[in-house]
């Protein structure tokens, strides 16, 4: 009725619409029941809103605002206004799609689609067991960590004045030698064969020795220039190692 009255929701004139609604009560022939308690129950706060706006409250003192019964209705009326709009969307939804066929889901077999197993969610104790099984097992593994580092990274102290010595009394005693012979690959250490090669080359610059190499990588003859070795130039007199040859360390 307030829609087709075009009256303005937020200033009702209720005895107006209370009188049209009563009228349109007393003009249905046939009502259900459902719908009829709910047209006698806006009834009843019609005539309730009235009796209110008729009747003035002695309890309300002249200076103080009384509210407007009408509010509670003017609620209402928003409240059915919506749902109103919201069902007449549903209408439209419902037959813009009614007549729509969708496609049913498809397992993922037959899509091509390979599905693996999922594991099975870890258990908690069993996953605390397993990593504190790990921590013990690394801390015997590496309890000694320490001393082996220490072991690995020990560096052997080779002596080039040793080695001189070791080159020359070669010499006096075979006149000629080899530097393979002298220092086999199958028999020593790499270190070994890189500092007996550098006691050879101190030699040479003492001018003690000459070496002969036909070609690149070709074997190395060495034999003495000299009777006697120069043991002062190397510091083989005293004990210490001269200043060209504390270098190498």
């Amino acid at each position: 009725m307030i829609e087709k009255n075009d009256i303005d929701i937020y200033d009702i004139p209720i005895a107006e619409v209370t009188d049209q609604y009563m009228e349109y009560l007393d003009k249905m022939s046939s009502l259900d029941m459902e719908v009829a308690s709910e047209f006698l129950l806006m009834a009843a706060t019609l005539v309730h809103i009235k009796s209110r706006m008729l009747l003035p409250d002695r309890n309300v003192s002249e200076d103080s605002s009384e509210p407007d019964p009408r509010e509670e209705l003017v609620v209402k009326l928003l409240e059915y206004r919506r749902c109103k709009m919201l069902a007449s969307d549903l209408k439209d939804r419902y037959r813009d799609y009614s007549k729509c066929v969708y496609r049913l889901p498809q397992t993922p077999a037959s899509l091509g689609i390979k599905v693996e197993n999922i594991p099975a969610p870890v258990d908690e104790d069993a996953l605390n067991k397993g990593i504190d099984d790990v921590c013990k097992r690394n801390k015997v593994r590496f309890a000694d960590i320490a001393s082996r580092i220490t072991h690995i990274l020990k560096r052997d102290k080779f002596s080039i004045r040793d080695k001189i010595r070791f080159v020359w009394d070669s010499l006096k005693g075979k006149g000629k030698v080899f530097f393979h012979e002298l220092f086999p690959a199958h028999k020593v250490e790499k270190m070994d064969r890189i500092v007996g090669f550098l006691a050879v080359l101190e030699l040479l610059r003492g001018d003690q020795i000459k070496a002969e190499q036909e070609k690149p990588f070709d074997v190395i003859m060495i034999e003495p220039k000299k009777k006697d070795l120069d043991e002062e130039r190397f510091g083989l007199d005293t004990g210490k190692e001269s200043k060209e040859l504390a270098a190498y360390d």
